[in-house]
């Protein structure tokens, strides 16, 4: 298995434009789209449908009315000032998409990078949408899936690389390169190809990066992601502070987010 990290949003156009009928691509918006899809797919929603801009989600209302609208610019809800005339019902805090809110819901989503990358990957034999949340059904559901080439995106900040979602992309890493059997070391620092209990795992540079990076940071990870741009902002606005740390927790839901064939994300166990 060979693993590469598109480390910014930058690289989004020429992925968009790669063969990658033959990969699983791995999109990472940790603060907060990617956790909060999963978040609500923990909590009954049906699916959800990742749109670029305000308007398409506005159109798919229209169709389907029963839909629920969720989306950020700048971090907060959607308001009707920017729709001519609709509040969304739901901003991009994972907190928000509670089980009363969201059970049995279909909820058309636009943020300002999550749904960006998601679509740029979409070319991929399989799309997952992963988080610290399920990082590890993630991680079960690739080494079962064993495909030959796996490309983790980080949605990033603008154009810019978000400091959290390299982290998670690491922590990713650091889990493939992990043994299955006891008796075979571990990934180790400087080594792009190891043995693993099913076959051979190789980082890309951008891959080995990402590790890296996660290993200096795991000891006091909080501490390190609350440096980042988007944890600084969403740590500034007191309503929305307490999803820093409800994004960063570990493996707490163990389920898969995957793109279908119709465009939506639907949730399943890992197997």
């Amino acid at each position: 298995m060979k693993i590469e990290v598109v480390l910014t949003p930058a690289e989004l156009p020429a992925l968009k434009q790669r063969d990658l009928r033959n990969a699983a691509c791995v999109v990472f918006d940790v603060l907060r789209a990617t956790s909060t899809f999963v978040t609500a797919l923990h909590n009954g929603a049906n699916a959800i449908v990742p749109v670029g801009e305000i308007p398409e989600a506005l159109a798919r209302r229209q169709k389907q009315p029963d839909v629920l609208l969720g989306g950020e610019r700048d971090g907060v809800r959607i308001p009707a000032a920017q729709t001519g005339g609709i509040d969304f019902d739901l901003g991009n805090s994972p907190r928000e998409f509670t089980p009363e809110k969201v059970r049995g819901k279909t909820i058309v989503s636009t943020t300002t990078n999550g749904t960006r990358a998601l679509r740029a990957g979409a070319g991929a034999k399989t799309v997952l949408a992963a988080s610290f949340l399920n990082l590890a059904a993630t991680a079960k559901f690739l080494r079962r899936l064993s495909p030959a080439h796996v490309v983790l995106v980080c949605a990033g900040t603008r154009e810019n690389t978000a400091l959290e979602d390299v982290l998670a992309a690491g922590a990713l890493c650091e889990i493939l390169g992990a043994p299955l059997a006891p008796s075979l070391p571990p990934l180790g620092r400087g080594e792009g190809v190891r043995r693993t209990g099913e076959g051979f795992l190789q980082l890309s540079d951008s891959a080995e990066i990402a590790r890296r990076t996660y290993a200096q940071a795991k000891p006091d990870l909080a501490a390190t992601v609350a440096t980042s741009e988007n944890a600084r902002r969403l740590l500034s606005i007191p309503e929305l502070r307490e999803d820093v740390s409800f994004c960063l927790q570990r493996d707490i839901f163990p389920l898969v987010a995957r793109l279908a064939a119709d465009g939506a994300i639907h949730g399943g166990a890992s197997k």
